[in-house]
């Protein structure tokens, strides 16, 4: 027989017995903008990540690029796929070191919302677009999405935590909150990792090419990496008020990291299609600025607040990289046809 309490109540009294003294408790949230009504079944975080996972803007990250623009195989990454394997490592980590893992996967589904199409090369010319206008970062077109863009305007209303854990997920970000520390962590040891198996999928890389120092101490695989890393977070962060790894750990994977970006990240051959991307989302720029009547409602109404040139940043950051390429298409290529 069920007593009276709610089920959500049974899990929030079980967050107080479990969980470190650290973690984020979900009857302490600071709240939303707009208070709702409790729900019976389920804590204030898991139904920001249930919110989150049923956003549209979730679903099109299934075919938005996260490293390597319009691969040839169905096995490279994409930015959902990134999202879900940040998700894997962050709730990894988190349950470890008693954590709050249902704030840990909202903040982790929700990180990477903002992402433009190709990439970080699409987020790099909004950026030069938007100079005058505070920039672009997708960290902070995140924020846009589920406090303003989603929804039809209205936001996915979500708690302060988990707003701010997305905010600040990028590697020098300050989270309020140590499970939004995890989320940074666990977003860099996955798109390392698995843009190195990417890399070595397409031939650029191979495992020789990694440097020896990284393999002796991280591991030479892909699950021995990740494993040695989060291994180290739990033993240098368990029941600590910080996310910490070892020195020497930190140092190679900081080795790792800068090895990526010179020979993939950087690499020509790696982004050969890039510069056609660039090129695609600034003429797409340009037309909407020019057209900004042919915007949804849903951008044209913060016009006013906005301005012309962040909405249709907005517009363009929500496009998939697939719709994208449809869209320049019917602006500007010729299409065929007939006389008769």
């Amino acid at each position: 027989m069920i007593d009276s309490k709610t089920f959500r109540q049974h899990i929030e009294d079980s967050e107080r017995m479990l969980l470190s003294p650290y973690a984020a408790f979900s009857a302490d949230t600071q709240g939303r903008e707009r208070p709702l009504q409790l729900c019976p079944v389920r804590t204030e975080y898991i139904r920001d990540r249930d919110r989150i996972i049923h956003c549209k803007s979730f679903r099109r990250l299934k075919h938005k690029t996260q490293v390597f623009l319009s691969p040839k195989g169905d096995h490279y990454r994409t930015r959902l796929t990134h999202t879900l394997e940040v998700s894997q490592i962050a709730r990894t980590i988190s349950r470890g070191l008693r954590l709050n893992v249902d704030l840990t996967e909202a903040i982790a589904m929700g990180h990477d919302l903002g992402h433009t199409p190709f990439g970080h090369a699409g987020e790099e010319v909004l950026n030069e677009l938007l100079r005058d206008e505070g920039g672009f970062e997708h960290n902070e077109q995140s924020i846009r999405v589920v406090e303003k863009l989603e929804n039809d305007g209205k936001g996915l209303n979500l708690t302060l935590e988990v707003r701010d854990g997305i905010r600040h997920h990028k590697k020098n970000g300050t989270p309020m909150t140590l499970e939004g520390y995890v989320v940074s962590y666990a977003d860099r040891i996955a798109y390392i990792n698995h843009d190195i198996d990417d890399a070595i999928r397409a031939g650029i890389l191979s495992e020789e090419d990694l440097p020896k120092s990284c393999i002796e101490i991280l591991g030479r695989s892909h699950g021995e990496r990740i494993n040695t890393l989060i291994l180290n977070i739990l033993e240098h962060s368990f029941m600590k008020p910080q996310i910490t790894m070892s020195r020497e750990v930190m140092e190679q994977f900081n080795v790792l990291r800068d090895f990526m970006f010179e020979n993939v990240y950087l690499n020509g051959r790696a982004k050969g299609e890039e510069d056609k991307g660039k090129h695609l989302v600034e003429q797409l720029f340009g037309y909407y600025l020019n057209h900004v009547d042919l915007l949804p409602e849903e951008f044209r109404m913060n016009l006013e607040e906005d301005g012309a040139k962040r909405i249709v940043a907005d517009y363009i950051a929500c496009m998939t990289d697939t719709y994208a390429i449809t869209d320049f298409e019917r602006l500007f290529v010729p299409r065929e046809w007939s006389c008769l």
